[in-house]
């Protein structure tokens, strides 16, 4: 079983992460502009950070054998500084040259205030000047819906094409109006908060495999990469096939990252007995 974990915080985990998930089949990793549990105070410390995930991150991962990619963004956690934010993204494009950088992300809403809402108009905008992939984080519990919907009627501002949008942490109240529009969606499998394993299966299974990728996010928080890996258990337990299975969990993934030519990993199909 050949595995992506799409959506993976590296910096927050150890090495041995690292080397169970490619002991797991996972082959590739892609890691989003996070939060660093604290607000930042300086462009420059974004900008440090942007080539921890660029440039150091990878060489970790390759210990292993795993390819590791990375977005750049303003995380929604962070969004209520514009100064600060437009500082950060008139250095960002630097970033879009370096061969790990797949686009802008994760931006999108957290409490989905004016502000908010503004730095992610700001670096939609942004990733299509620069004909960037974009990354969209959905808020937490409550908050997911009305956050959903208003990111939703943002993008309709743009002339924008939605394959090339991923808007992450889906669930069952939000999943059909994100893949109606066209864009991509994903599930993300916590511990505690977000999706199970089980609930991301029955989503799957009530609206098909096209355009919806999981993932493990791994954060700072209680996270593991390997619910990813329960997910895979829970869909074989219920008569998935191999080939239904490599699509989800590897084709996806890569099918929409690929669509930035810097990501190297193709579909594959399981060969017939």
């Amino acid at each position: 079983m050949y595995i992506i974990q799409p959506h993976y915080h590296g910096i927050a985990r150890t090495a041995q992460d690292y080397e169970r998930m490619a002991y797991a089949g996972v082959v590739a990793v892609a890691e989003p502009a996070f939060w660093a549990g604290f607000d930042r105070d300086y462009p420059e410390t974004f900008l440090d950070y942007f080539k921890q995930i660029s440039e150091f991150e990878p060489t970790r991962a390759a210990l292993w054998g795993i390819q590791h990619y990375c977005w750049v963004a303003v995380n929604p956690k962070e969004a209520e500084n514009i100064p600060l934010t437009e500082a950060v993204l008139k250095e960002m494009p630097k970033f879009f040259q370096a061969p790990t950088v797949l686009g802008v992300g994760e931006i999108g809403l957290h409490k989905s205030t004016p502000n908010e809402c503004k730095t992610f108009a700001m670096q939609v905008d942004l990733a299509l000047k620069h004909d960037q992939l974009i990354l969209i984080h959905t808020p937490h519990l409550e908050d997911k819906l009305r956050g959903t919907v208003k990111i939703l009627e943002i993008l309709e501002q743009f002339d924008l094409d939605p394959k090339r949008v991923w808007i992450d942490h889906v669930e069952e109240h939000t999943a059909k109006m994100v893949l109606d529009r066209g864009y991509w969606a994903g599930m993300t499998l916590y511990p505690l908060t977000k999706c199970t394993g089980q609930r991301a299966a029955d989503i799957i299974e009530t609206y098909g495999t096209e355009r919806l990728m999981v993932n493990s996010s791994a954060d700072w928080g209680p996270s593991d990469p390997f619910t990813l890996q329960e997910c895979v258990l829970e869909c074989r337990m219920r008569g998935w096939g191999e080939q239904q299975l490599i699509e989800v969990f590897h084709n996806n993934p890569a099918r929409f990252l690929g669509q930035c030519p810097k990501f190297k990993v193709r579909p594959i199909r399981v060969e017939r007995a």
